[in-house]
């Protein structure tokens, strides 16, 4: 499910489990994955150059209603700024 909506992303398409990540502008993008009665997340950027870039995977398990955790957030933050300033 995560490789096809990744595939599609490559493609310039859009699957039905993909939405905007809020708080990164545009071109972020995660993925729900639900497996076992759990929920997982892939979050990937595309408008970094001509690649696909996975920023982080991670099951959610968040402590108040369906906000992602802080320290994830924090994470994803923290990757997209290193991979916008390798690659400029």
């Amino acid at each position: 499910m995560c490789l096809g909506a990744l595939t599609m992303a490559a493609e310039g398409a859009k699957a039905d489990t993909v939405k905007p990540m809020q708080g990164f502008g545009s071109g972020v993008f995660e993925i729900a994955l639900p497996f076992k009665g759990e929920a997982y997340r892939v979050v990937y950027a595309v408008q970094l150059g001509d690649d696909i870039w996975v920023l982080h995977a991670f099951q959610k398990k968040a402590k108040k209603g369906g906000a992602t955790p802080k320290r994830e957030i924090d994470l994803i933050e923290e990757r997209l700024k290193r991979l916008k300033e390798t690659l400029s």
